[in-house]
């Protein structure tokens, strides 16, 4: 049996672009999109999304759940590694003095980096607990809703 890989490949992306769209993430796929975004006052969370299983397990799963919270980030931002290749590394390039991690997630306000939740701190970690440190930032860095 041909199992056309690509095609496997492309279907996944498509899901995993879909599920962080449908939690109220806005994708962005050039780097003049992440300087808009990331550019704007406020707080912004910008999840680095990837195919790998620890995204979808995981990080998507607490991408949308930890929103459902008192405080939360004004606005909600996704890049995905491997795929928009230039939109994340310029969205890397606000996270300084944080390596290159996906999936992870990064809070910034005002353009600047706060705190990052890299992937060492998502795989092999219960969403619970990864949930639970993004709210501690949000609590710390974000206004009630």
């Amino acid at each position: 049996m041909n199992i056309d890989f690509n095609l496997f490949m492309n279907d996944h992306v498509l899901r995993a672009r879909q599920e962080i769209v449908e939690a109220g993430y806005t994708e962005l796929k050039t780097p003049e999109e992440v300087d808009e975004a990331l550019n704007k006052k406020g707080t912004t969370l910008v999840m680095i999304n990837s195919v790998c299983g620890c995204a979808g397990g995981t990080a998507r799963p607490v991408a949308a759940h930890a929103l459902h919270y008192d405080k939360r980030p004004d606005q909600l931002v996704t890049v995905f590694a491997g795929q928009d290749k230039e939109a994340t590394e310029k969205a890397r390039s606000y996270f300084t003095g944080y390596p290159p991690s996906s999936p992870s997630f990064a809070l910034l306000k005002d353009g600047k980096i706060l705190k990052m939740v890299e992937r060492h701190e998502i795989e092999g970690h219960e969403p619970a607990a990864v949930m639970q440190k993004l709210q501690q930032y949000f609590d710390e860095y974000c206004e009630e809703v």
